[in-house]
């Protein structure tokens, strides 16, 4: 009797485990709603619209453009000292990114380095937004003393040196930057004050004619950049046979399945990541801890006014749109006080392997980053949107496991 009463006693304990696991990680018989399936339907790859004309880079889906914005991206000569290309932090290798917390090009800068892939989505770049258009943004980096840490006249004289035929073919005649007295090998409205004072001290005219065949390498490289797609994971394979009449497809766990609830459901993870990139395009203050370098960060509040006098905006000379296509620029949200400390939400394709996280690496993990949205820490600055989610042990475990099943292959040309 005491043996029976043990084996029963035990046979109760694993019943009970086994309900509490149950309730966490749910069933695949727990059918979907209508209203869900619709949810999940909208957060499928296969709903991103095509691409449509960017209307501020005419060269956008230009294929000649696109093959000369790749020579570029991977050049190392457009750099201060010539080891420093784009691809140098864009990893193809890493899902163009580069794994680190802090991005390292000429210098260690104080952001972690953004992936790519479905950026031409987007209508601001950068953790803070200061940049409206891929274009605009593949120019910042090459005259950031962290980034590339060159100057325009500089970049302008290596296009005619290596490129100038493929350039032509595509925007035109290249002027002739080679005098010396009208060109200065390394001038430009950067930081470095000789380099700065060479570019001020160039006529006006030869200032704009470097600074337009300046911005149509940018434009080349976007056309390069919007080539590079994401290709669907397990999670869309999911939700291609996902129906009312249909619940039992096996392209995801039961685990993987429990994690989709939560991010559907109680982790709310949607209000942010929401749509088939997984990400609102907006800018939030979640509360993140400072960053190791203790680099004061204001993310989104100063950005909002850089990206308005931006030189490359939408609205600006050497956009190819109309004042009626910067809707985004020309609606601007601008109040800087509800803006502090906000950073961009990043996509969640193949975030399960783009560790560390957050805009300058600190939190190491997916499971510190849930640990982190479970307690809700009070933000160092500004107010902090999100709300403790009390997700225990095993939901966390859940919805990491559904963030693993939204890797897939990223495509670029080869």
């Amino acid at each position: 009797m005491k043996k029976m009463g043990l084996w029963i006693l035990g046979l109760g304990l694993v019943m009970v485990v086994a309900v509490s696991i149950t309730s966490v990680i749910g069933k695949q018989s727990v059918a979907w709603t209508a209203d869900e399936i619709k949810l999940i339907q909208s957060l499928s790859l296969r709903a991103l619209a095509p691409l449509a004309q960017y209307p501020s880079n005419k060269y956008a889906q230009d294929e000649q453009a696109a093959k000369l914005g790749k020579r570029l991206f991977f050049d190392t000569r457009f750099s201060k000292d010539g080891t420093i290309a784009c691809a140098t932090c864009h990893v193809p290798a890493l899902g163009f990114q580069d794994a680190r917390a802090l991005g390292l090009g000429a210098s260690i800068g104080t952001r972690r380095t953004m992936p790519i892939a479905g950026t031409a989505y987007s209508p601001w770049l950068f953790w803070d937004g200061r940049k409206d258009s891929q274009w605009s943004q593949a120019l910042g980096p090459l005259e950031n003393p962290v980034e590339h840490g060159g100057a325009r006249t500089q970049y302008v004289q290596l296009l005619e040196k290596h490129y100038k035929p493929d350039y032509e073919a595509i925007f035109g005649v290249l002027p002739d930057f080679s005098d010396p007295k009208r060109f200065l090998s390394i001038a430009g409205p950067v930081e470095d004050r000789a380099a700065n004072a060479a570019w001020q001290g160039m006529k006006e005219g030869d200032r704009e004619l470097v600074t337009k065949a300046f911005v149509n390498m940018g434009k080349a490289i976007a056309a390069y950049e919007r080539q590079i797609v994401l290709m669907p994971s397990r999670f869309d394979d999911y939700v291609d046979s996902l129906s009312l009449a249909n619940q039992t497809n096996k392209n995801l766990t039961d685990l993987e399945i429990a994690g989709l609830r939560l991010f559907i459901g109680k982790a709310n993870c949607v209000q942010c990541h929401n749509g088939p990139l997984l990400t609102n395009n907006e800018f939030h203050n979640t509360g993140v801890p400072m960053p190791a370098s203790k680099v004061k960060d204001d993310g989104r509040a100063s950005a909002i006014l850089a990206v308005k006098q931006d030189e490359f905006n939408c609205l600006s000379k050497y956009s190819d749109a109309t004042s009626n296509d910067c809707a985004e620029l020309r609606f601007i949200q601008s109040d800087t006080h509800l803006l502090e400390r906000a950073f961009k939400v990043p996509s969640l394709r193949n975030v399960a392997s783009r560790a560390p996280y957050m805009h300058a690496g600190q939190l190491q993990t997916l499971a510190e980053v849930l640990q982190h949205y479970s307690y809700a820490p009070v933000a160092p600055s500004g107010h902090s949107e999100i709300k403790a989610l009390h997700l225990n042990v095993k939901e966390r475990e859940a919805l990491i496991a559904f963030l693993t099943a939204l890797d897939a292959p990223i495509i670029a040309p080869e």
